[in-house]
């Protein structure tokens, strides 16, 4: 029995794929920030159509308001975000 187990195993093996080798390319790209917002959420909390450039935008705006937020809780000589800060 396990004499069978043994070839069905190598029998696997045999029949894998080598891995694809990635495709060279001139230069590297940067990774895509990642968005604080959510697009679903974003879709469900209108009842309009959102066009797909409408989240870099928002979430730009969002990404201001936290970096203002932050320098003036700073100014404060606080670490913690308050709703003030908005």
């Amino acid at each position: 029995m396990a004499a069978k187990k043994k070839k069905a195993k190598k029998a696997k093996k045999a029949t894998r794929r080598p891995a694809k080798k990635a495709a060279k390319r001139g230069g590297r790209k940067a990774k895509p920030v990642e968005l604080i917002i959510s697009k679903s959420r974003t879709k469900r909390a209108v009842d309009c159509k959102v066009a797909s450039d409408f989240y870099a935008a928002l979430d730009a705006h969002v990404r201001d308001i936290l970096a203002k937020a932050e320098d003036r809780a700073g100014a404060n000589r606080r670490a913690t975000l308050r709703p003030q800060d908005l």
